[in-house]
């Protein structure tokens, strides 16, 4: 089912009363909700149609009439949402140099704490989230360097999305895959990218297609700095 228009409805109902201005009392509500509601109705089977009318009867009420321009009012005014206030501070139309200098003193001192090149850092944090401190992926990881939820709290990391923490933790697991693996870079990344389980269970770079791709084009970049 369409469910953002549900959960609009939803929402509605949770709003608290209110008066809205003398222009939006007089706006032509009928057909704002009709051509929203069509166009909803549009890709919805016959029983998800039956659903939303049925809810839209609802919407007949007076009251919900109210909170509904109050909800699109408040839509309206809304600026882009901000997952943190890192965002909010990064410049996304400038060079990719311009956007890792910004990370270039979080990364030396973790190069140094943990005796890495400070290339293969910005290397992996390329690759991973752009240099976006707020990136998150679809399985959960987060950050620069995209911890997952578990790997952060072993790393005691306990807030992913805070740059300092992000690179330190990062930094810190990829210096222990490299030991793990005797030096052995291409290694380290493909346990980063994999986990060091499927790198041990397959004797070498696992045969995923993600981390097949992974391995060499971080390594490229590490290189090529």
């Amino acid at each position: 089912m369409n469910l953002s228009f549900l959960q609009q409805l939803n929402a509605i109902q949770s709003l608290p009363l209110g008066t809205s201005s003398a222009s939006r009392q007089t706006e032509p509500l009928p057909s704002l909700f009709s051509a929203f509601l069509q166009e909803q109705l549009n890709s919805l089977s016959f029983q998800q149609e039956e659903e939303v009318n049925r809810k839209a009867d609802l919407f007949l009420d007076p009251a919900l009439q109210q909170r509904f321009l109050q909800l699109q009012s408040s839509a309206s005014d809304r600026t882009s949402y901000q997952p943190v206030t890192q965002t909010a501070e990064l410049n996304w139309t400038t060079t990719l140099p311009d956007r890792s200098a910004r990370f270039q003193p979080l990364i030396e001192a973790a190069a140094k704490k943990y005796d890495l090149d400070p290339k293969l850092i910005h290397a992996v944090i390329q690759h991973e989230s752009n240099y976006n401190p707020t990136a998150k992926s679809a399985a959960g990881a987060g950050g620069l360097m995209q911890l997952m939820p578990g790997t952060a709290r072993s790393l005691q990391v306990q807030n992913i999305y805070d740059p300092q923490q992000n690179i330190d933790g990062g930094a810190n697991y990829l210096r222990q895959m490299i030991d793990r693996y005797n030096g052995d870079i291409k290694l380290a990344l493909a346990a980063y990218n994999a986990g060091p389980g499927n790198v041990d269970r397959y004797g070498g770079i696992p045969p995923f297609k993600e981390t097949q791709a992974y391995v060499p084009k971080v390594y490229n970049t590490y290189m090529n700095v």
